[in-house]
């Protein structure tokens, strides 16, 4: 299966017209694509089937519990699959069952360990006032964030120990899709591990087991590694965002960059 990824196009504010590879099986989002959702229609009549993770800033300014069955009717009308919390199994054309995972695996603000947590919390609270979204009527703080993050992990942890099963719920091989990094080795280099890293990447290493491949967004740089586990198994994390032009993020960048699973 050949996969063509996109993130972080912030086409609110960015100029940038997304095309599809002609080799393309499927099209990932992982997130941040525009946060008035207007940009997404761009999407609608891919000649592949889309798969949509959401980020942080498709919620700016917006009710979390409106937002998310709104976005869900904007993509189902655009003809994409947005994924929170939930599987869905493709047919590669190889024959193989692909099972993706996606959420958008907010921040726990425990990627730096104990030591750091409030610390690094205290950073998070500067991002949740940019992003002022509300959920339940109260400001979408970073304490919020961290309930949703815990939610969003420990459905990750249980679809990741599930059996891959036999007949139509069969699979060969899992794909986890989020909007955060898994890792601190995405970490963007440009910031290294300061506190404000914990909003953007989580210690998700323990579950990279379970996938083949792991697709994410958020920090503004490419990442394409390999983490080789102790049993035999490899995973490889892939980050493929854009960033923003006006800073330089966009150097270098590949927007038809396919990854073959």
């Amino acid at each position: 299966m050949k996969i063509q990824l996109l993130s972080d196009l912030h086409l609110e504010t960015e100029a940038f017209d997304p095309v599809p590879h002609p080799q393309a099986d499927l099209l990932v989002l992982a997130g941040d694509i525009d946060s008035g959702w207007t940009a997404l229609e761009r999407f609608a009549g891919w000649p592949v089937p889309v798969l949509f993770v959401a980020g942080n800033h498709e919620f700016d300014g917006r009710e979390l519990d409106d937002a998310w069955p709104a976005l869900r009717a904007h993509c189902a009308a655009l003809g994409c699959t947005l994924l929170e919390r939930e599987a869905v199994v493709i047919d590669a054309p190889d024959g193989r069952r692909v099972r993706f995972l996606g959420t958008v695996r907010w921040c726990d603000f425990e990627v730096f360990g104990p030591k750091r947590f409030e610390s690094a919390l205290r950073a998070g609270s500067y991002f949740q006032r940019v992003m002022g979204a509300t959920q339940g009527g109260v400001p979408f703080d970073a304490a919020a964030v961290r309930r949703e993050a815990l939610a969003c992990r420990a459905w990750l942890a249980a679809a990741l120990a599930e059996p891959a099963g036999s007949g139509q719920g069969h699979w060969d091989t899992t794909v986890v899709i989020t909007h955060f990094a898994p890792s601190l080795a995405s970490a963007d280099p440009r910031y290294g591990h300061q506190n404000g890293t914990a909003s953007f990447c989580n210690a998700d290493d323990d579950l990279l087991p379970g996938a083949s491949l792991w697709l994410h967004g958020h920090l503004h740089c490419r990442h394409d590694y390999v983490r080789r586990h102790a049993d035999g198994r490899a995973t490889r994390v892939v980050s493929q965002a854009r960033g923003l032009a006006h800073k330089g993020e966009d150097a270098g960048y590949d927007p038809v960059k396919l990854i073959e699973l």
